[in-house]
């Protein structure tokens, strides 16, 4: 089960994973907690789809589903809805509230609950979130790991969270977050991309998050994924509001990432199995023969 926070993150962070675990036979859920209602328009080519419009928090929660559908499909996944509201990304100085009703201003509890009875539901023997900082300060970034976070912890204790007529109590056996944009991966295939005298996308992120001291969390887990790079790009392009497909996604010729960094990088966060880091499956010490 991996968790997300806005229609096309399950795209952007661990896509790869996702569709190779799923061609594997793997079940695969994608959780995404909002409608991404409030994103911006990030594709300068981008046109509505007929029948829509994009000017209304309805309207752009409509066109989103469809996307997302188009994404799950290409990555091979199932997909669901939390059914929460986009908090938005609040900007200025200093920042505006968030809007009434949004995802980043419920309590744990009221967020966390259907979560929890879909993890009691679907039963995954491993999740996947976003670190505690959200992997950047978006409010419903941060409140999916929060969210995230408790299901794992409460799902499996029948005296939490309890829904009469509910699933059976159900406890994960791993929690990893993503590390979509690590340091490593970035510096990798900036100097890579030097190297062969092209220009890389990366440096103004490596020079930026140097400048701000952001630190580099460890990653434990790196799932070989090179061949679901396809996967991965025809679910970011699905997201046709958001993902330019002249832009910096696509920056990277493909032969070199797969060459430099062919792998998709996660932090073991907890496991109730016995497991031995560095991992390079996020099933290691789950699947039989490791037990």
């Amino acid at each position: 089960m991996a968790v997300h926070a806005h229609p096309d993150d399950e795209s952007s962070k661990g896509a790869a994973t996702t569709a190779r675990y799923a061609a594997e036979g793997v079940e695969v859920l994608v959780v995404t907690c909002t409608g991404g209602e409030r994103g911006d328009v990030l594709n300068p080519s981008f046109e509505v789809p007929a029948g829509h419009e994009f000017d209304t928090i309805e309207g752009r929660r409509a066109v989103r589903r469809l996307e997302m559908a188009a994404a799950a499909e290409a990555l091979g996944v199932r997909q669901t809805w939390l059914g929460f509201v986009d908090s938005g990304l609040p900007e200025g100085d200093p920042l505006p509230p968030l809007p009434e009703g949004s995802f980043g201003l419920l309590p744990l509890d009221e967020a966390a609950a259907p979560l929890v009875e879909l993890v009691r539901e679907f039963r995954p023997h491993v999740m996947t979130t976003y670190d505690p900082s959200g992997g950047y300060p978006h409010p419903d970034h941060i409140k999916c790991h929060e969210v995230a976070f408790e299901a794992y912890q409460a799902a499996g204790d029948g005296t939490r969270y309890v829904v009469e007529g509910g699933a059976e109590p159900w406890e994960p056996l791993k929690l990893y977050y993503n590390h979509g944009f690590s340091m490593a991966r970035m510096r990798a295939v900036h100097e890579a991309m030097q190297g062969a005298g092209l220009e890389s996308p990366f440096g103004d992120w490596i020079e930026s998050r140097a400048a701000r001291e952001i630190p580099e969390r460890e990653a434990t887990t790196h799932v070989a994924v090179a061949d679901y790079f396809p996967q991965r790009d025809a679910a970011l392009v699905a997201h046709a509001s958001q993902i330019d497909p002249d832009g910096f996604f696509f920056a990277v010729p493909r032969d070199i990432e797969a060459d430099v960094w062919p792998t998709e990088e996660y932090e073991l966060a907890d496991s109730r199995v016995p497991t031995s880091l560095p991992e390079d499956d996020l099933f290691a010490g789950v699947r039989e023969g490791d037990r």
